[in-house]
């Protein structure tokens, strides 16, 4: 399966982005999808994910009533609703999908064995 990620911009503190990742090649369905994000100079880490079976979510708790990951199985795309966006949510998003992500593994980026192309998220202050 090939990833698209999109969605990214620039935006002020306390705006809205929505990121899309759109599969080809395959559905999603049996997947997990994640959205991880890499800041300048820190390690890529775990935004969210989605059981696409099922609808189970999972969101990091610096994201949790900000952030929420969704699905739309007829469009083949997840995506990952931003609102009240805050500076230090600057980074590139990516999203991953995996048919073999265990729950304990869910936020780990080596879980994921297929990688979209990054969007910039920038945030301004």
């Amino acid at each position: 399966v090939q990833l698209q990620a999109s969605g990214g911009g620039l935006v002020q503190a306390g705006g809205s982005l929505r990121l899309s990742c759109a599969a080809s090649g395959r559905t999603f369905s049996g997947y997990t999808v994640g959205w991880f994000r890499q800041a300048p100079g820190k390690q890529r880490e775990f935004v969210a994910a989605i059981r696409i079976n099922g609808g189970h979510t999972y969101h990091t708790d610096s994201v949790k009533g900000r952030f929420t990951i969704s699905r739309d199985n007829a469009k083949n795309t997840v995506y990952l609703q931003m609102n009240t966006l805050k500076p230090e949510d600057t980074a590139v998003y990516y999203c991953a999908c995996s048919r073999t992500v265990i729950i304990s593994q869910v936020g780990a980026v080596g879980a994921y064995n297929n990688w979209g192309q990054g969007t910039l998220v920038t945030v301004s202050s």
